[in-house]
């Protein structure tokens, strides 16, 4: 009895030591943690619209870390880094024993290290707290530290830490920084050759860069690729053509696009490790291709600004701010499609599509292209001639000044500044002036964004978008009334797609214009298809002029060249809404044959206020609304003179409100032959028979 006793006795004590010792240890760890804390910090990116890399920035030591994660690598290179260098990873708690056992009996025979027991969670001990010496109380740490992590995060955490912080030669840091480096694409579709040499370099990453000593990474790679393990990671036969692969000698640039977009998202959120944009990838590279190119081309100091916008979901899909971000004599850091310049004849289409909504003018109707005088102001072409008698839509075309003058002489600056607010874009007056007449040649400042902007209501039937800044700012359509009725856009978009493209530029069938501000500063060119919108600035950031900068010739060949680099495909112009047609000069009303203004700025008609005249639809017209389908649409109607308000009547039946505008909306009750009468506040009336299809 006396022996069971004391063996009872002993292992009790035994117990209370065994569960001390781990009340000690537990104590331990609580007190002296894993510096876990470390490995968070990673290089900021910044990513497009789908999560693609566009730049990385270096962490504060210098170093090119993306954070990498189990599932963005390629699970051969996962199956392959296990097998090579713990293969029983998922089955230990941080030390592999027989490996440490094994490492240890060939140490006392040889005399020297003949293999290695580290396990992963060593490692990534290792990486995240290194230490200088390779000494026998650094790798007891190294042991307790990756028994530690492995007491606090899972096998797939403790990988990702692995992915994230493992060495590769110089500043990169991770598998997806040295895959973007060494291959040029992200991990996440690997060839044995290249999963091989991304598991070979960590072990001694300065003495294997292939940039500087190719052969040491080529026998690396080889006794990767000769490991019986590898080998059946890989399949049959696929290790020995692995090694037949030629490795790259030289190391890529990172993905280093946006960078003014990724320096305005870092400075807004600088504590954010993934900044997600508006941007899309291959949309950027299309236009900084077509920037470096162009700056080649361009002269000294001279810089370049380029914004493509979806004008449906008012998201920029494209965005570059300078010439090259890095060339000091262009002032590069400089985001050029923000700042206020002058947009020389970028805003005459708005001008003309006020003239449209209103019943002043159609695309057929005469105006005069010769010196005039608007109280002192004197507006002169371009090129110093002038053309005489032109259609308006001759006069759009070659952006004459002087009808575009007159028509918004017509409609009112002030009104034209209106209708921009409606799409939140607020053009920047001269110091203590108010809207005058120079506003139409560009004497107004606006930066390309807001130009941009205003564009998308004519890719987009008149309702414009908000673009945001392609970072925080979120886009999308504006609500509220439209910039221009969809049948005056329309009639712009006509007009505009016509306009001949520059020398050797292929014909995309995008409606465009071009402007040229006073002094030979700024040169525009801004286009349009059915849904995207692309501005392009050409100037020198310090305002001087640049004697030969036309919007046309320097502008245009950028335009068309960026729409064609962009990827993406032409999406046709929306078709004209019901009732929008061209009507031939010689079927147009005589108020509408030809727009003239006499010396008091009234439009000559009469010397007295002039009767109500429906300008639209002409009599006897055909108007497709739909009736054989069914769904009618309705139908725009406008007139010129009279005295508001106006009442309209509809086969006798008056229209349910005055108004005092000089455009208005009927909706038919069905098709055929239909009279309409409209009414003036002095009793003047005019009428039209028209037949709606």
């Amino acid at each position: 009895m006396r022996l069971w006793h004391k063996l009872a006795i002993g292992s009790a004590a035994g117990i209370l030591l065994a569960g001390g010792a781990l009340l000690v240890l537990d104590a331990a760890d609580r007190a002296f943690p894993p510096p876990l804390d470390k490995a968070a910090v990673v290089s900021p990116e910044v990513l497009d619209a789908d999560g693609q890399l566009l730049r990385a920035f270096a962490t504060p030591e210098g170093r090119w870390r993306l954070k990498t994660v189990v599932a963005d690598v390629d699970p051969q290179f996962l199956r392959m880094l296990v097998a090579y260098e713990d293969q029983r990873f998922y089955d230990h708690r941080g030390i592999d024993i027989w490996a440490l056992g094994r490492a240890s009996l060939q140490f006392v025979r040889n005399g020297h290290i003949v293999s290695g027991a580290s396990t992963l969670s060593m490692q990534v001990a290792r990486l995240i707290e290194p230490r200088a010496e390779r000494s026998f109380s650094a790798k007891l740490l190294q042991l307790a530290r990756a028994v530690q992590i492995e007491r606090r995060l899972s096998k797939e955490e403790i990988l990702d830490l692995y992915l994230t912080h493992a060495p590769y030669g110089g500043n990169l840091e991770g598998v997806r920084a040295a895959s973007l480096a060494y291959f040029g694409k992200e991990p996440r579709r690997l060839t044995v050759a290249e999963a091989a040499l991304l598991v070979a370099l960590p072990q001694l990453p300065e003495r294997r860069r292939p940039d500087r000593n190719l052969n040491a990474a080529q026998e690396a790679r080889k006794r990767v690729l000769d490991r019986v393990a590898v080998a059946e990671a890989v399949g049959d036969g696929e290790a020995e053509r692995a090694e037949a692969v030629a490795i790259p000698p030289r190391r890529l640039q990172l993905p280093a696009l946006a960078a003014h977009v990724g320096e305005a998202a870092l400075r807004k959120e600088p504590l954010v490790l993934k900044h997600r944009t508006t941007l899309k990838k291959q949309v950027q590279q299309g236009l900084e291709s077509v920037a470096r190119a162009a700056t080649t081309k361009l002269g000294p100091k001279l810089s370049l600004a380029m914004v493509m916008a979806d004008a449906q979901t008012g998201a920029i899909v494209g965005e570059v701010g300078s010439a090259d971000y890095f060339d000091a004599s262009r002032s590069g850091w400089i985001d050029m499609t923000r700042v206020n310049r002058s947009p020389g004849s970028t805003l005459k289409p708005f001008i003309y599509g006020l003239a449209f909504e209103q019943g002043l003018v159609s695309q057929e109707t005469i105006i005069e292209d010769r010196p005039a005088d608007f109280f002192g102001y004197r507006p002169r072409n371009f090129d110093m001639s002038y053309q005489g008698d032109v259609t308006v839509r001759e006069a759009l075309q070659l952006s004459l000044n002087v009808p575009a003058v007159k028509l918004l002489d017509a409609v009112g600056p002030s009104r034209l500044l209106v209708r921009f607010r409606r799409a939140e874009v607020r053009p920047v007056l001269p110091p203590n002036e108010t809207p005058g007449l120079a506003i139409g040649l560009g004497g107004v400042g606006i930066t390309l964004k807001d130009l941009v902007q205003l564009y998308t209501a004519l890719a987009n039937r008149g309702q414009p978008a908000r673009l945001g800044d392609g970072v925080t700012g979120t886009p999308g359509k504006l609500d509220g009334e439209p910039l221009l009725e969809p049948a005056a856009v329309w009639n712009v978009a006509d007009i505009l797609s016509g306009v001949i493209p520059p020398a050797g530029a292929p014909q995309r069938g995008i409606a465009y214009k071009t402007g040229t501000s006073y002094g030979y500063r700024d040169a525009w060119s801004v286009g349009y298809d059915g849904r995207y919108v692309l501005g392009v600035w050409v100037g020198r950031p310090d305002n001087s002029a640049v004697p030969g900068l036309t919007g046309y010739g320097t502008a245009a060949p950028i335009l068309f060249e960026a729409f064609a680099r962009s990827g993406i495909a032409t999406t046709p112009l929306p078709r004209p809404p019901a009732g929008a047609v061209r009507i031939a000069q010689a079927e147009l009303p005589i108020s509408q044959r030809r727009f003239a203004l006499n010396a008091s700025g009234l439009l000559v008609a009469s010397s007295r206020e002039p009767a109500p005249q429906i300008v639209y639809p002409p009599e006897g017209a055909h108007v497709d609304l739909g009736a054989k389908g069914g769904d009618l649409s309705p139908l725009l109607l406008k007139l010129q003179g009279g005295r508001a308000p106006f009442r309209w009547l509809a086969n006798g039946k008056p229209l349910p409100d005055l108004s005092r505008r000089r455009t208005q909306q009927w909706l038919p009750d069905g098709g055929g032959y239909s009279k309409l009468t409209v009414i003036d506040s002095v009793g003047r009336a005019a009428s039209v028979g028209v037949f709606i299809d």
